[in-house]
């Protein structure tokens, strides 16, 4: 223990001691706002990834970093408290507590169990497909977490698996990544998709239909991958359903569902979030983005008669430390993007890799390399920002066809190796009331088969449909 702590901390103090020589060091090529935007962006990330201080403090210091230095606007760093992702978080966590202290949570766990609970294996299975159905209906991964991961935690009491058990884990880890991961093939399920999409469009005029999207992606970063993500959650955090502790856990459910109160409460909250997954899901008719009817529903949870929790306890449902992180996320894409820095390093990274017209397989895994390095200095949703505007010049590089070379981005952006930078994968972990650190036991490994398995595949695939 205290070794890894020593490596962990050597770690950290030879990133701000390159952080440092950044910021004041005499980089004549380098423009001195990237070079001191780069050194902060280095510190918060490996704030971030180490996790040696809290992530809401690390937030703050990145906050403190950059106004104090003079890296950008207020408004600018401070965007991401206005972003849509930010208050369907917030509502998101009402929405989830309203599922919990209703008791809705256990009742549809009651109805699952019997469908689900025939062994810890068949139980992770189920709660992937259900998100990645959920996907094809509902535009966004908070909302699919929102909705499954309270399920999915009442299902784990149900069945004897306690806080901080390997059961509890996997079921949280399943749905965090179930409804996040698959939904990147999914052409409107995912904000980076859809900031690709636009962009494309708005810089290229390049447009992807939906069903051409789903055929060229969804086959392996949909399906293979999420079997890859069920098989590592079932390596690493093995375990059984006991059944004389499933048969203890039934009772209290069953005596809660009784009381004619909470049924009354169970039934309000199912009818508004009906309505509000009704609403989700026709999106594109209304033109009301989810955030917003997040809000109009959170509303409706926390009115007196109408809702289940109390205005008393909004501080409790919601964790502004969470919110924190989140926005703060957001600013640094913002800051990286404005300084020039995302710019510089997509301009780095085509030096470094390898692209040459006619070596059509190294092409095909280097653009998909320069798209995930990215993301982690950008965070997910800054990839398509980054290399959109550069794709001209790639696809001139590596004689691909510029629709090629748009679309290896989401080979990219979909391989995730900290859970930092994906803001939906930290809400549902907070969900679940289990560690953040879990999930990067999955993600990880779960990027290296990526590029050793299924890039491979993924080739053969565009390959066989004419994309390259």
């Amino acid at each position: 223990m205290s070794k890894s702590f020593s490596i962990r901390n050597l770690f950290v103090w030879g990133a701000f001691a390159i952080a440092f020589w950044l910021a004041v060091g005499p980089l004549a090529s380098v423009d001195p706002l990237a070079a001191r935007s780069a050194a902060v962006v280095l510190v918060t990330l490996v704030l971030w990834s180490t996790g040696v201080l809290p992530p809401f403090l690390s937030s703050l210091i990145f906050f403190a970093l950059v106004l104090i230095f003079g890296l950008a606007r207020p408004d600018l760093v401070f965007s991401g408290f206005g972003s849509a992702a930010v208050w369907l978080i917030v509502s998101g966590f009402i929405i989830g507590a309203a599922i919990t202290a209703s008791g809705l949570g256990q009742r549809l766990a009651a109805v699952l169990a019997p469908l689900l609970a025939g062994s810890y294996a068949h139980m992770i299975i189920g709660l992937t497909l259900a998100a990645m159905a959920l996907g094809f209906v509902m535009p966004s991964s908070v909302g699919r977490a929102v909705v499954l991961v309270p399920v999915g935690m009442a299902l784990a009491d149900r069945v004897g698996f306690g806080k901080g058990s390997n059961g509890r884990i996997g079921i949280a880890a399943t749905l965090a990544l179930a409804c996040n991961m698959p939904s990147f093939a999914i052409l409107p399920a995912n904000i980076p998709n859809m900031i690709l999409a636009g962009a494309s469009e708005t810089l290229h005029g390049a447009t992807f239909g939906y069903t051409d999207y789903l055929f060229l992606h969804f086959p392996v970063l949909g399906i293979l991958k999420s079997a890859l993500m069920v098989g590592l959650v079932l390596m690493l955090f093995p375990d059984r359903i006991h059944p004389q502790e499933a048969k203890a856990n039934k009772a209290p459910d069953s005596a809660i569902d009784a009381k004619p109160a909470d049924t009354g409460a169970q039934r309000r909250v199912a009818v508004i979030l009906l309505a509000t997954l009704a609403l989700w899901m026709t999106d594109s008719l209304h033109g009301i983005n989810p955030a917003w009817i997040g809000i109009a529903t959170a509303i409706l949870l926390l009115l007196p008669r109408i809702g289940v929790v109390a205005p008393k306890s909004f501080n409790a449902s919601i964790d502004f430390g969470m919110v924190l992180f989140v926005a703060a996320a957001l600013g640094l894409g913002a800051l990286v993007n404005a300084s020039g820095l995302g710019r510089m390093v997509g301009q780095t990274l085509e030096q470094v890799l390898p692209l040459a017209p006619g070596a059509h397989a190294l092409n095909f895994f280097s653009l998909s390399a320069m798209s995930t390095l990215i993301g982690i200095v950008t965070t997910i949703p800054g990839v398509p920002t980054v290399l959109t505007p550069m794709a001209p010049d790639l696809a001139a590089a590596s004689g691909f066809s510029l629709p090629a070379v748009l679309m290896t981005q989401v080979i990219g952006f979909s391989t995730v190796l900290f859970p930092y930078q994906v803001g939906p994968l930290i809400v549902a972990m907070q969900l679940s009331g289990e560690r953040l650190g879990y999930l990067a036991k999955i993600t990880l490994p779960l990027a290296l088969l990526t590029f050793v398995l299924l890039l491979p595949l993924d080739y053969l695939w565009w390959r066989l449909l004419g994309w390259i």
